[in-house]
C-alpha cells in the first residue's frame, strides 16, 4: 500500500537513473516469467482491463462499465478480481450480504453490485470457476502482467493526466513493465480523461496501429456538492484525483487527507475525521470504494461521491466487443 513517489511523474533525473538498472532487472523477470509460464485457455471469451502503471488508473469503473455493456447485450457476464486486500483466496463468490472488505476486497464488493463476481488469488482458477457456473464471458479485472490467462481480447486503461509517468521500469518509474512490451500484448487503448501527460515519450494511437477508445469519469450527482464545506479522506491510487473532482464541482474544502491504495481505515481515526469535521462545520466524503472499508456503523455520517464511465464513442466501444460476445 506504499505512495508512488512523486519523482515518477516527473520528468527523468538522477534518482530514476540511478535505478534504471533495477528497472532493467525488474522486465526481464516479467519477460522470463512470461515465456516460462503455460497458460491457462479458458472454455469462454476472456476480457482483460489492465494497465501498464502501479497505482490507480481506472480500471474498475472501466470493468464495471463494460460488464454493464455485456449485460445489456444478454451476455451472461462474470467478473474475477485478485480482492486485493481481502483475507480470502477464493475462487470464492462474492456475496456482500455476507462478505465485507476485510473478506473480499473493496474492488470486489464494487463489482459484485454490477454483475456475479469471483475473487482469486489464482486468476485462472477463478476464470474455471466462473465458466463452471455459467459464465458465456468472462471480464478479468487487472491481471495484464499475469501469463497465467489466455486473454481473448486485452484493454489497456490509461489514466490521461498521470499517462505513463516518467516512462520507466519500476523502481525508476511507475511503469510494470516497458511500454514496448506491454503495448505489444494489449489490443485497445482506453484513455481517461483528457489531455495526456507525455514527457516526450510515443504514446499508443499516435500511429494507428491499436484501437484508441476515449471516456471520462464523471461524478454521480456531484451537483449537490457545490458550494458545501466538505473534509474530503480517500484512500485510493490517487486521492488528488478525488480532491480535484470535488473543486471542480464547486466544493469548500476545508481539508483533504489522502491515504494509501486500498488503506483499512479504523474506528478511531474515521472518529478524529468526522470531529474534525464537524469542528470545521464541514462534512466528511469520500469514495465508493473507500466506503466499503469504513465500518458500518459509521457509513451514514459519512457523504460519498460515486463516478461512472462516460464512453466518448459508445459505437466504438459495442465494435471492439463483437467478435467476442458469444
Amino acid at each position: 500500500m506504499m505512495k508512488a513517489p512523486a519523482f515518477w511523474a516527473r520528468p527523468p533525473g538522477l534518482l530514476s537513473e540511478l535505478l534504471l538498472p533495477v528497472g532493467a532487472g525488474w522486465d526481464v523477470v516479467g519477460r522470463l516469467r512470461e515465456a516460462l509460464f503455460r497458460p491457462y485457455f479458458p472454455p469462454v471469451p476472456v476480457v482483460c482491463v489492465g494497465n501498464l502503471v502501479a497505482g490507480g488508473a481506472g480500471k474498475t469503473p472501466v470493468a464495471l462499465a463494460l460488464a454493464a455493456h455485456l449485460v445489456s447485450c444478454g451476455v451472461a457476464v462474470h467478473i474475477v478480481t485478485r480482492g486485493y486486500g481481502g483475507r480470502l483466496g477464493g475462487p470464492v463468490r462474492v456475496d456482500p450480504a455476507r462478505h465485507d472488505a476485510s473478506a473480499v476486497g473493496d474492488e470486489a464488493l464494487s463489482l459484485a453490485v454490477r454483475a456475479p463476481c469471483w475473487v482469486a488469488r489464482d486468476r485462472a482458477h477463478g476464470v474455471r470457476a466462473a465458466a463452471e457456473a455459467g459464465a458465456q464471458l468472462v471480464v478479468l479485472d487487472d491481471g495484464f502482467q499475469n501469463p497465467g490467462i489466455a486473454k481473448t481480447l486485452s484493454l489497456v486503461v490509461v489514466d490521461a493526466a498521470y499517462g505513463f509517468g516518467n516512462g520507466r521500469v519500476i523502481p525508476a518509474g511507475p511503469l510494470r513493465e516497458s511500454l514496448a512490451r506491454g503495448l505489444a500484448r494489449a489490443d485497445a487503448i482506453v484513455f481517461l480523461g483528457g489531455e495526456t501527460q507525455r514527457y516526450g515519450l510515443g504514446f499508443p494511437g499516435d500511429d494507428g496501429a491499436l484501437p484508441v477508445l476515449h471516456a471520462e469519469l464523471r461524478p454521480v450527482g456531484g451537483e449537490r456538492l457545490a458550494g458545501r464545506r466538505l473534509l474530503a479522506f480517500a484512500g485510493i491510487g490517487r486521492p488528488e484525483k478525488f480532491f480535484a473532482t470535488l473543486q471542480a464541482l464547486g466544493a469548500e474544502l476545508v481539508g483533504t487527507r489522502p491515504y494509501p491504495d486500498h488503506y483499512p481505515f479504523g474506528a478511531g481515526e474515521l472518529d478524529q475525521l468526522l470531529r474534525a469535521a464537524e469542528r470545521a462545520q464541514a462534512c466528511l466524503i469520500t469514495t465508493a470504494k473507500d466506503i466499503v472499508r469504513v465500518p458500518a456503523t459509521m457509513r451514514s455520517a459519512i457523504e460519498v461521491l460515486e463516478v461512472e464511465i462516460c464512453w466518448a464513442d459508445p459505437g466504438a466501444l459495442a465494435e471492439l466487443l463483437r467478435p467476442v460476445i458469444v
